[in-house]
């Protein structure tokens, strides 16, 4: 049996051949996971609208990539043929839209590390919090339960919540 995809379809020289989504399926239904607050799983739903942000991202493991990247943004990101969405959430490091539209936490933060950003500087911007605001809470056992089990939750009352995304940096 020949698998779905090419070797073609992932080469990092042509990636406009590639496939608007991930060989798979209809979509599955939505999941209870999905009404977590301040989460983005990555299923294949999700990876089928990441998929060609997601291979941008993978790109930047080859440093002539990274060098071609820091040169042109905008015209380097015209060889993934990405959505005006993705577009913007990359060139605006958007990153907690990131992973809302697709991205892969692994794939994306090869970018932040292109920018010479650590995991858990990246982790700290999702969060809307400094670096040192989110390793205090971490060390404190990470967010509290209460509050934070489902979006329907009144207590949930965080700014990204609503979708104000001004704070993140």
């Amino acid at each position: 049996m020949q698998a779905y995809h090419s070797r073609k379809a992932f080469a990092m020289d042509e990636p406009n051949d590639a496939p608007n989504h991930a060989p798979n399926d209809a979509p599955p239904e939505r999941s209870d996971y999905h009404d977590i607050p301040g989460t983005y799983v990555f299923d294949s739903v999700q990876s089928r609208k990441g998929y060609r942000l997601n291979m941008f991202c993978m790109s930047l493991n080859d440093a002539r990539n990274r060098d071609s990247f820091r040169a042109g943004e905008s015209d380097y990101l015209e060889r993934y043929n990405l959505s005006s969405e993705h577009r913007t959430a990359v060139l605006t490091r958007d990153w907690l839209r990131m992973l809302e539209l697709g991205g892969n936490i692994y794939y994306t933060a090869k970018l932040a590390a292109c920018d010479g950003l650590s995991f858990q500087q990246l982790a700290a911007r999702q969060t809307g919090m400094t670096e040192a605001d989110y390793v205090a809470m971490m060390i404190a056992g990470g967010r509290p339960i209460d509050g934070n089990r489902s979006r329907t939750d009144p207590m949930w009352s965080s700014p990204l919540s609503r979708g104000d995304r001004s704070d993140r940096g």
